[in-house]
């Protein structure tokens, strides 16, 4: 018969256990920690993911045999090692065959693998969350929003992969400002929409610049200030060339587990900064709303409930 000494001892150890296996961070958790890095490039990412779906065949794959199997070069296997941050290839390999060398068969290293979508949304829920905390201070988004309110005309910015989020942010905008101009195209195009929007007495410019950022949206930007207009810049790092030559930075988080990124964070930054712009000058945004529903209706722009 165990003592009770004995008894706690056993159920101590037992819960010890149980408290290891449960923090033990599983070998597809860990390669999407390694390959969690922005600046990566849809073909990049497409081979981390087929590493983290594949982790254990992965594992011993020559070089020449892992390009094959993705559809890539050699050459790009061996960039995108450097830009997780080894030497090369074999340094790469030697990682992930520890990972995977290093768990339990039937612990937790067992969890679902594959399953980048969840992954995705998991990282872009932690997005959202570094956004709320950033919003505990909302003066700041508040003074933004009476600037742009107050510009005419005003100018919104977004290149290459930019340009969905301009785009959404013009279109809402449109409707509670009287002058917004959309810069979808860049070079000789944007720099004579930037110069003719300061010429009309434009004084803002949003910018939008999303990895990976284009060189040609840091020329824009630098075009803006050289004609006087102040530059608001939302993009996922504080950071960097086009962030050190904006006016005011707002870094929110992009979503880079999948090929492509995602911006739910980006997206809820734009729904901020026009609440922002309505609430700078209500009288106008109400009216303007009120026309804009009398036209709606008129010409049924939308479907009826």
């Amino acid at each position: 018969m165990r003592s009770p000494q004995q008894a706690r001892a056993q159920a101590s150890a037992i819960t010890s256990g149980k408290a290891r296996q449960d923090t033990e961070v599983s070998p597809t958790a860990q390669l999407r920690t390694l390959f969690d890095r922005p600046r990566l490039s849809p073909g990049q990412r497409r081979i981390a993911q087929y590493l983290i779906e594949h982790i254990t065949e992965a594992a011993f794959l020559s070089i020449t045999d892992l390009a094959d199997r993705v559809g890539v070069s050699q050459p790009s296997v061996t960039r995108f090692a450097s830009a997780v941050g080894f030497s090369g290839y074999p340094a790469l390999r030697e990682k992930v065959q520890s990972i995977t060398l290093g768990t339990r068969s039937g612990g937790p290293a067992e969890e679902v693998r594959g399953n980048e979508l969840q992954a995705a949304v998991d990282a872009e829920i932690e997005n959202l969350e570094n956004l709320r905390r950033d919003f505990a201070d909302a003066d700041r988004v508040i003074e933004v929003g009476r600037g742009l309110s107050a510009s005419t005309p005003l100018t919104v910015l977004g290149l290459r992969i930019s340009v969905s989020l301009a785009e959404y942010f013009a279109y809402a905008a449109r409707r509670i400002h009287p002058d917004v101009r959309l810069v979808t195209r860049g070079g000789s195009v944007a720099y004579d929409a930037l110069l003719q929007s300061r010429e009309a007495g434009g004084s803002w410019v949003l910018a939008f610049s999303m990895p990976r950022h284009a060189q040609e949206t840091l020329t824009a930007v630098r075009v803006a200030r050289s004609a006087g207009l102040k530059v608001v810049l939302i993009t996922d790092l504080a950071l960097g060339p086009i962030a050190d030559e904006a006016d005011i930075t707002f870094a929110t988080g992009t979503g880079s587990r999948l090929v492509f990124d995602s911006y739910a964070a980006p997206g809820v930054m734009c729904a901020a900064l026009l609440q922002a712009m309505t609430d700078a000058d209500p009288e106008r945004t109400q009216a303007r709303l009120d026309e804009y529903e009398h036209v709606a209706d008129e010409h049924q722009f939308f479907l009826r409930d």
